[in-house]
């Protein structure tokens, strides 16, 4: 899962499952404010078009002049739509419902895939000194989709650990392996994170089995245990590590961020 060939520049991870209700967004969030509180420049990437990860780090509706639509349809400034939040060296590009219209604006345009990727490297991205950058994606395989996997340099997939959890991510690795080779050669995965895990459920035990056994090394160390603290955090608008910054779920997302960092320790850092 290293990336030690990945040339200078933040990493940039697409945070993403077609499956909707397996944690992407709370991932994108928490995991961002964990790399924050190690030292790291993140900036978060909200392609959803329900804005949800905008909203879970205090962004209101009425400050998100600039988003990711503008970044994407309109060729706006990376300056122009990148707003800190609350938490120093966090930093979003907001999303709002404009965004659900994109795939068939974007549909007649001749680079529509690349729109994304272009945008995140832009000359004045420097002026951010960033180190990570992560995406989080709409919950279906569509142009966005797309668009984020041919930007990054590898994909995050989280699991939630319940039945039929691995059946899904057939048809999300075929896309991947699509984008290799239509648009995005080096496209790795990050790896697979397991959510809302309960060890005292039998059936959580068989999908972790199940999941270590199918994929390997793919799959985190880390879990993200089913914590009731994760579940309240967006509702006072921060990543959980901010409203219970000793519980369970705080401390997972903490020790995701360790084993990312640490699976990517040969990166040469913020451009």
């Amino acid at each position: 899962m290293s990336d030690s060939l990945r040339p200078a520049g933040p990493k940039i991870i697409a945070v993403t499952n077609q499956k909707g209700g397996v944690g992407k967004t709370t991932t994108a969030i928490n995991l961002a404010a964990a790399l924050v509180e190690q030292g790291k420049r993140v900036l978060l990437v909200d392609l959803d078009p329900q804005g949800n990860a905008s909203t879970g780090l205090g962004i209101e509706i009425g400050d998100r002049e600039n988003t990711t639509y503008e970044l994407l349809l309109d060729e706006a400034e990376l300056d122009e739509v990148i707003l800190p939040t609350a938490q120093d060296g966090l930093f979003i590009v907001p999303a709002t419902v404009d965004l659900s219209s994109a795939d068939i604006e974007l549909f007649s345009n001749e680079k529509r895939s690349f729109l994304l990727h272009d945008a995140l490297r832009q000359e004045n991205i420097t002026t951010f000194a960033l180190d990570y950058i992560l995406i989080d994606c709409p919950p279906s395989l569509n142009l966005l989709t797309v668009n984020a996997m041919i930007a990054s340099h590898s994909v995050l997939v989280p699991l939630q650990s319940e039945f039929f959890a691995l059946e899904g991510l057939s048809q999300l690795m075929l896309t991947i392996r699509e984008v290799r080779q239509s648009g995005n050669k080096d496209l790795r995965i990050e790896g697979v994170l397991l959510t809302m895990y309960d060890r005292r459920n039998n059936l959580s035990q068989q999908v972790e089995q199940d999941a270590r056994a199918t994929l390997g090394d793919v799959v985190f160390k880390t879990m993200i245990p089913r914590n009731v603290r994760v579940s309240e955090a967006p509702s006072f608008a921060v990543p959980v590590l901010s409203y219970d910054t000793m519980s369970k779920g705080a401390q997972a997302y903490r020790a995701l961020a360790s084993e990312i960092l640490a699976n990517n320790k040969h990166e040469s850092g913020a451009v």
